[in-house]
């Protein structure tokens, strides 16, 4: 793998692609920087060689036309804060004045080029506009393991324009090695646990997982589902129902691969869907009718405890409860606390995907397990075995 620390950038200027799709309140100030705190390794890197950085990113959807809710001058000055120095602006990624600007950038400077989607060429991928991109610099670095699934003019098609100098920034080298970790040469026993909604959007996840894992730990509303295929009463609670026959054969899959499956054994159960709705604590395999499973049970975080407690490597994708709500958040928050306690005992543990990343944060995890993933998608893809556009692009 081809990162940051195989060259050296005196003198030369460092065209390097981040993802600053940062979330922003009402009067567009930066509520969450870890993004750009993440990428300052690299970054660092460079500048301390004696070279200068050309920041390229995205921000929002604005398909193609220019904003000023999605413009990246409303970023700078918490880039600033992160990086302690000036960043120079560039109000347009094209143009006479990007061509300027980007020439006349010495050592140890920072330049941010304005947001690439105000051009639609971006996300088609167009390589016209990926070769302007590349005039700007003499090497490419891609740091923006949240856009690597994504086969867009910044993100892949512009490589080809660096044959011999393109990089992985130190973030996305972090990532890549992260899941790696996971599904190639994990220490065993290698446990995945998957929660969230769906099982049709985790199914090429399992196939491709079941090799590498010991057990898989099915939470969330997903596992009524497989539930319900074993014959069991699960009442108002989230099902796939032309996802039954799938279920059992992901199961039987996993036992001609001596993966072993844990799902539930009880569920906080409520007769709505509200944090006010009445609860209680019933085996998952009998919801009455009218009731839903919204959480863990208790007997089922003990039984997930003490297989997290068993193993070596972790991977957490997905909330096994709709954690949002006070009432239903605590088999998640044993989940964390078990990882956590794995973790500090020399387990390598992952986590990754929208809703845990937003449960790490929001409960202080982020600092208890070993990584946590930047990119959703990407990770998603990564873990299906997909090879990503802006790795292979690196990678060729």
């Amino acid at each position: 793998m081809k990162t940051v620390n195989d060259f050296n950038f005196k003198d030369k200027k460092a065209l390097v692609r981040v993802d600053f799709n940062v979330p922003q309140s009402a009067d567009l100030k930066v509520t969450d920087n870890s993004r750009i705190v993440a990428v300052k390794p690299t970054i660092e890197k460079i500048l301390n060689d004696g070279g200068c950085v050309i920041l390229m990113t995205h921000l929002g959807r604005p398909k193609g036309k220019v904003s000023e809710e999605f413009s990246l001058e409303n970023i700078i000055p918490e880039i600033e804060k992160v990086f302690g120095k000036k960043v120079q602006f560039c109000p347009d990624c094209m143009g006479e004045d990007a061509k300027n600007m980007t020439g006349c950038l010495k050592p140890g400077e920072i330049l941010l080029l304005e947001n690439l989607r105000f051009y639609e060429e971006e996300e088609e991928g167009n390589v016209e506009f990926a070769e302007k991109l590349s005039k700007y610099g003499d090497a490419f670095v891609n740091d923006a393991f949240g856009t690597a699934h994504r086969a867009h003019a910044s993100t892949a098609v512009i490589a080809q324009f660096f044959p011999n100098t393109k990089f992985f920034g130190l973030l996305m080298a972090k990532e890549l090695r992260a899941i790696d970790k996971v599904l190639k040469d994990g220490e065993k026993p290698v446990t995945a646990i998957l929660g969230g909604s769906k099982v049709s959007s985790k199914i090429t996840i399992i196939e491709n997982m079941l090799p590498a894992v010991d057990n898989l730990i099915i939470g969330g509303g997903m596992a009524f589902t497989f539930v319900k295929a074993l014959g069991g009463q699960i009442g108002n609670s989230l099902v796939e129902e032309d996802k039954l026959r799938l279920a059992l054969e992901i199961l039987e899959k996993a036992k001609a691969q001596n993966v072993k499956v844990h799902l539930p054994i009880d569920s906080v159960i409520a007769d709505e869907f509200s944090n006010d709705a009445e609860i209680k604590e019933v085996d998952v395999y009998d919801i009455p009718e009218g009731w839903m499973g919204l959480d863990a049970g208790k007997k089922t975080q003990l039984m997930n405890h003490d297989v997290i407690m068993n193993s070596k490597t972790i991977l957490w994708n997905g909330p096994v409860g709709v954690f949002e709500m006070p009432n239903f958040s605590a088999g998640t928050v044993a989940l964390g606390d078990s990882i956590a306690e794995a973790t500090e005992l020399g387990a390598f543990s992952l986590v990754g995907g929208g809703d845990s990343v937003a449960f790490v944060k929001q409960f202080g995890y982020e600092d208890k397990v070993s990584y946590v993933s930047t990119g959703g998608g990407a990770m998603l893809e990564s873990l299906e075995g997909k090879e990503l556009p802006g790795v292979k692009a690196i990678n060729d």
